[in-house]
């Protein structure tokens, strides 16, 4: 990683960091943010994302992307966009690996469900979950709950996707954010840092072109129904023109591998651009500027609507899918319902966290729950508790 007067100066340096809720020493080997990196890979959250999945379940396949290979995937390109930048690696890593700590089991399945379910005990959103994730749920050190990370690595988990509050922002703030910014600052009315920023669309990145990978692997749609997608079509023309003899599977790693590519060089062109234009002298400049300083251009942004629209047509909207979305949100409903009039029904340490049936802490312990369980947990739970011949244990 760049370090020092290599760093550019809208990056974020540890040396300067605004530090942890909770002081702490500071390590003699690693900076901030590699330690903040190092222990979100050694949370249970992080482990449990190798059985949780976006879009197909667990047990389809082993060749699917899950949350684990995912985080992997975007944390490379974060990284790899970063250097080319001058910006924090480590800090842009820390956010990949953690940006879906939050999310439950069944993919955007799961999370609608938990949403309908707990419409009416403050709502369920997976960007505030992990933020619960790593503040509260993991219970692993002596002095504190959570993970105590560095302020910028909060910030850039909660604001990734841009401010939370302040002019023209209608949606409502989380609960979870909204209590604990209460406390701790995180100053939801300004953008992220650029390194947080270059996670988030790398995030785009990985998952639009390993959607690309795993429908095809799922047979939700075929090569020549790419044909007239912009950027993606052409990409693969030019592949089977270049290589006329070259198998399908070679066909798609290739042309997948050409896209990020395309992908990334834009990313770079365009904040660079606008880094030229906006002239920040620190990370606080950044945050400060108005709208992000890292961005598609704007034939990219179109580029990136017009594949997800097909996305969402093709692939999250194949009768494969439904089904076995459709499944998954009436587990997760179904275990809501259960738990929140039988809090009993929790495992021990689980249930000592309510205070009785249909209150706003049970629904709360109950999302939590919920939200940190694996497909493969939570379809074992399921069959626990409505299969009367299944074991307890």
């Amino acid at each position: 990683m760049p370090v020092g007067e290599s760093l550019a100066a809208w990056a974020c340096r540890p040396e300067a960091s605004r530090g942890r809720l909770h002081a702490e020493p500071e390590s003699a080997s690693r900076t901030c943010f590699q330690r903040d990196r190092d222990r979100i890979i050694h949370s249970a959250a992080f482990r449990r994302l190798e059985y949780k999945t976006q879009v197909f379940v667990n047990h389809e396949g082993d060749f699917f992307r899950t949350r684990l290979t995912h985080s992997l995937e975007v944390s490379q390109i974060a990284r790899s966009v970063c250097r080319s930048l001058r910006l924090n690696e480590d800090l842009a890593e820390a956010l990949a690996l953690a940006h879906d700590l939050g999310h439950p089991p069944f993919g955007h399945a799961g999370e609608d469900a938990l949403k309908e379910m707990m419409e009416n005990w403050s709502g369920f959103d997976h960007n505030a979950q992990s933020l619960r994730v790593i503040t509260r749920l993991e219970q692993r050190y002596a002095e504190f709950d959570g993970l105590n990370l560095t302020w910028e690595t909060l910030e850039g988990v909660v604001k990734h996707n841009g401010p939370l509050q302040g002019p023209g922002i209608t949606r409502p703030l989380p609960e979870a954010i909204r209590i604990y910014a209460a406390g701790h600052d995180l100053e939801l009315d300004t953008h992220a840092s650029a390194e947080a920023q270059i996670a988030s669309l790398a995030d785009d990145i990985a998952y639009n072109n390993h959607d690309i990978d795993d429908g095809l692997r799922g047979g939700l749609f075929s090569l020549d129904d790419l044909r007239d997608v912009p950027l993606v079509g052409p990409v693969f023309a030019s592949v089977r023109a270049r290589y006329p003899e070259i198998d399908s599977s070679r066909l798609v790693h290739e042309s997948v591998r050409r896209l990020i590519g395309l992908m990334v060089e834009d990313l770079l062109g365009e904040t660079r651009r606008r880094i030229e234009e906006l002239q920040p002298r620190s990370p606080d400049d950044v945050r400060r500027c108005g709208r992000p300083v890292a961005a598609f251009s704007a034939a990219m942004q179109e580029n990136d609507r017009t594949l997800k629209a097909f996305l969402f047509e093709r692939m999250y909207r194949h009768y494969k899918v439904n089904r076995m979305t459709s499944k998954a949100r009436r587990l997760v409903r179904d275990l809501f319902a259960l738990f929140i009039v039988e809090p009993e029904c929790l495992p021990t340490e689980w249930r000592r966290r309510t205070d009785g049936a249909n209150t706003f802490a049970t629904a709360r312990v109950v999302a939590d729950y919920i939200a940190g369980m694996t497909d493969r947990f939570a379809a074992d739970e399921y069959r626990r508790l409505y299969d009367v011949q299944s074991r307890n244990s």
